[in-house]
């Protein structure tokens, strides 16, 4: 990744965490295993409002600007670091499998030319 961690990470209606922060620059970190081409990444942490029926509940959106399409998920829950955590795992998912489906598309191309 081209830019710094923590540059990238905003805080909306909560109050800014040194823990949450440097947990959430790890996981960028880990994202990098999985896509070496990420350009820019921001994350968004925020508590939008009180919902009647379901109580507190956080966001977590972590956007990626990737070279072809970029990659924005978000998750909601009770608990802002469980929040960060379901976001973060879904990325994860989404960028293995665009890595797979690369691959797919490499090994197709190669299989033709013979």
């Amino acid at each position: 990744m081209k830019s710094a961690p923590n540059d990238n990470i905003v805080f909306r209606d909560i109050d800014k965490s040194a823990a949450l922060a440097t947990t959430v620059s790890k996981k960028l970190h880990k994202l990098e295993r999985y896509c070496g081409d990420i350009i820019r990444s921001r994350v968004v942490l925020e508590a939008p409002h009180q919902h009647k029926s379901k109580g507190k509940q956080f966001k977590a959106s972590v956007e990626l600007a990737i070279s072809g399409n970029p990659v924005t998920i978000s998750s909601e829950n009770e608990s802002i670091h469980r929040a960060v955590s379901d976001a973060f795992a879904s990325a994860e998912r989404c960028l293995k499998e665009r890595g797979e489906r690369r691959k797919a598309r490499r090994h197709q191309a190669v299989c033709m030319e013979e």
